[in-house]
């Protein structure tokens, strides 16, 4: 259980905040890696639409929403990251991890959720789209992965500086 009193600082006041670094910088990370996504495979490439089962206005319109959400979350991701900063509550190793994690989770859902599962949009249109889909995967798992181990590495390193 847990108390509901503040941790008293240490011996240099200042007091990380790993959990919190975390989420913040995965907050950035989805927002990044959206924003790929809009500007690489929406806007530079012309692959697909966020929702491509309307009128190409509403894929544009549906672009637009989706570009305006990922500024909104690196906006306020970049505030919280800016704060942590101000308070030397930042943890570097935790937000490392947070990051990757963050762009992996976005990758991952964008290629399972929204392409196969809801079918809002393919990568490409009238190729296979199975090498896409694999390579799009393969490397949302592979950046979820190595920032699942950064975090798992970041939290034994805090937790034998706090046992020291």
């Amino acid at each position: 259980m847990t108390s509901s009193r503040p941790v008293p600082p240490g011996p240099s006041g200042v007091r990380p905040r790993p959990e919190r670094s975390l989420a913040v910088s995965a907050l950035i990370g989805v927002a990044v890696m959206a924003a790929l996504d809009e500007i690489v495979f929406h806007q530079i490439l012309h692959w697909h639409h966020f929702y491509d089962r309307s009128t190409p206005g509403i894929g544009l319109l549906s672009d637009g929403l989706l570009h305006t959400g990922e500024l909104f979350a690196l906006v306020a991701g970049f505030f919280l990251f800016a704060d942590l900063r101000r308070r030397r509550a930042l943890s570097v190793a935790h937000a490392w991890a947070g990051f990757l994690l963050g762009l992996g989770v976005f990758q991952l859902f964008d290629g399972i959720v929204d392409h196969k599962l809801l079918r809002l949009h393919q990568v490409r249109y009238g190729v296979d789209v199975t090498p896409y889909d694999w390579a799009w995967n393969v490397t949302g798992l592979v950046l979820l992965l190595v920032g699942a181990a950064l975090t798992v590495r970041a939290r034994r390193r805090e937790r034998d500086r706090s046992a020291a």
